[in-house]
């Protein structure tokens, strides 16, 4: 989308870094506006994240105009907030491209700029990162700065705290911005504040306190008085002390849609010494009322027309797997009030929006902090209790030590609502649920079970909650085939499949939702097919008389091959010597990037006319 100059003539002069830094800083307001202008004209023609840009735009321009990038290095948490980023970093004509196939990275990507510093797509590592680089930076000497851009939600996950401590620990030249959406600006963010924070981040306020801290170190109760003192109040007017004591010198809250007032508070911490810490105070969806009304509807959007107050509906289809295990949860809840639901800041995303209002007692939202929601269910689960941990594949790696050593080892009655379960499309390569088939099938006393449609998983989280052990209900992003739902619950017999299609010397055993395209390309291969349902255990019986019975086995899954369910089988047929060539169709060694789900299948083999295709070749050979 080539720049119209006469809409945008300030944004035409900023394509760069360098060039807006050639820019009279009373020109940045204006900018500013040109800028939100051009984000939500692209976004709403492209689909994508909006709400976070919207509010981060002053903060964006006002980093980039203070800061040296890329010498100096900037470092944003997540990357639903770096689309501002990406149009003043050379990227803006190919903006319209983000999210889709071979386009711009939906988050922050080293291999796309070198102004993007971290590939990132998961939150609450932008401290840690900053301060490794903060550390090397002091090493090479040449004055080179580090900025870490964390939100109020992602600075919940105790990785945060973490390397906050322990750069509080080693003082390092840094700055860490806290972008603070949650509390109401014009409570407090105003005059006095901006006043307070220009003085606490200028030289005399620092060399003050710096001074007086080292002139009070011999005399242990008047530097407790001072600190007190001071902490008493900043108490009254700022929320920093918790920083504080953190090891940070703390500043703000200060109006983040201010850009005069952010360059003037930036450039004076710019060469402050040790860990810096600027609570600036945003608006989600800023400058755009649905928006603002709306954050969490306008955080990623489909196509849509600025000018009406709505987003388009989606067609009321069949129902997501999400749909179905947030039913699920809710038709469960009213017989059993011992279940409890956990979920690491994923409420909408995993479906629990109904539950959490029918059931808010049994409702337990931790934020992002995917380890305590594990070890959460732990402590459930040995008080007696049903607790399910609804959380999406790539996020339950964060919490994999805590699955191992807090729920197996104990073979505990936890259960395991994992979403996104194979490739989610257009969040790219941090966000494909392609590893979890692999790391939990090794783990001791862990039940896996992938549904082949809506009903099947249904049944299978029914299953899953009935079990006396950890168990895993593992589904993917979006719809099924469409499958009738039904109202009754029962109970699978755990680890047995189900022959689907009776054929002919090829067997193909199925592992979740690719079901509808392996029918397909057993028909035209007149192919047996088996829905396995349970990864763990293997229904070992069937294997063994399919194995018996067909000339080649096919194992199919949304997964790593490596590792993953078809491993399994092979392992199996190894252990009882049983010599069948098979071919595992799955996920390959490699990061999935990003397109569509149904782009990403065809390219890799894995829709109905691929996975034909590959069986002839495998068999032919």
């Amino acid at each position: 989308m080539t720049l119209d100059i006469s809409k945008y003539p300030t944004l035409a002069l900023a394509d760069t870094p360098d060039e807006l830094r050639l820019l009279p800083r009373d020109s940045l307001s204006t900018l500013c506006d040109e800028l939100r202008t051009y984000l939500l004209n692209s976004v709403s023609k492209s689909s994508g994240h909006l709400a976070s840009g919207l509010g981060t735009v002053e903060l964006t321009v006002a980093l980039h105009y203070v800061y040296n990038t890329p010498f100096d290095q900037l470092i944003w948490d997540v990357g639903h907030q770096a689309y501002p980023h990406k149009i003043l970093t050379g990227r803006r004509e190919q903006l319209p491209t983000i999210r889709q196939k071979d386009g711009l990275h939906p988050f922050p990507w080293r291999e796309e700029s070198e102004y993007d510093v971290l590939s990132v797509g998961h939150s609450s590592t932008s401290i840690s990162a900053g301060l490794g680089m903060a550390i090397c930076a002091e090493k090479e000497g040449k004055n080179r700065k580090v900025v870490s851009v964390i939100g109020d939600g992602a600075i919940t996950a105790g990785m945060a705290f973490e390397a906050m401590n322990h750069a509080g620990d080693v003082h390092q030249d840094m700055l860490v911005i806290l972008n603070d959406n949650e509390m109401s600006i014009s409570e407090n963010v105003g005059a006095l504040n901006n006043h307070l924070a220009r003085i606490l981040s200028g030289n005399l306020y620092t060399s003050i306190r710096e001074g007086g801290k080292k002139v009070l170190s011999g005399a242990p109760p008047i530097k407790e008085l001072v600190k007190r003192a001071e902490e008493h109040l900043k108490g009254m007017v700022v929320p920093g002390t918790m920083f504080e004591e953190l090891g940070f010198n703390y500043i703000g809250p200060i109006d983040g849609h201010d850009v005069e007032e952010l360059v003037k508070t930036l450039k004076n911490m710019r060469n402050l010494k040790g860990p810096q810490f600027l609570h600036i105070m945003t608006k989600k969806g800023k400058g755009y009322e649905p928006a603002e009304k709306d954050p969490i509807g306008y955080h990623g959007v489909p196509k849509f027309d600025p000018n009406h107050a709505s987003l388009p509906k989606s067609s009321g289809g069949k129902p997501t797997f999400s749909n179905v295990f947030g039913d699920w949860l809710c038709d469960m809840a009213s017989q059993d009030e011992k279940l409890l639901a956990i979920t690491p800041a994923m409420r909408e995303g995993s479906g629990m929006v109904r539950f959490s209002k029918e059931y808010p007692d049994q409702y337990f939202d931790v934020a992002i902090a995917e380890q305590h929601a594990v070890t959460l269910g732990t402590g459930m689960a040995i008080a007696g209790y049903n607790p399910v941990v609804a959380i999406y594949s790539t996020f339950l790696q964060r919490g994999y030590d805590q699955l191992i050593h807090d729920v197996a080892v104990m073979d505990l009655p936890v259960m395991f609502a994992i979403d996104r379960g194979g490739l989610v499309g257009a969040d790219g390569q941090t966000h494909q649920g392609a590893f979890d088939l692999s790391f939990m099938r090794c783990i001791p006393n862990m039940t896996i079970m992938a549904p082949s449609d809506e009903n099947e998983c249904r049944q299978m989280l029914y299953t899953g909650h009935k079990h006396q052990g950890p168990s895993a209900v593992r589904y993917p992003r979006g719809s099924g085939c469409g499958a009738e739902i039904q109202e009754t619950m029962t109970e699978l017999e755990i680890g047995k499949g189900i022959v689907r299609r009776q054929g002919e010397k090829i067997a193909i055993l199925n592992f979740g939702t690719f079901l509808p395209d392996a029918l397909t390309a057993a028909e035209n291969l007149n192919a047996t097919v088996a829905d396995m349902r349970f990864v763990k255990p293997l229904d070992e019986e069937l294997i063994k008389e399919l194995a018996a019975s067909h000339n080649v086995l096919i194992t199919l899954e949304e997964n790593a091959i490596a590792g993953g369910a078809g491993a399994g089988v092979i392992e199996f047929m190894m252990q009882e010597k049983i010599i069948k060539p098979v071919l595992n169709l799955g996920l390959p060694d490699k990061f999935i990037s990003q397109g569509t789900q149904a782009e990403m299948h065809a390219e890799l083999g894995l829709d109905a006319e691929g996975i034909e295709r590959q069986i002839r070749e495998y068999v032919e050979k």
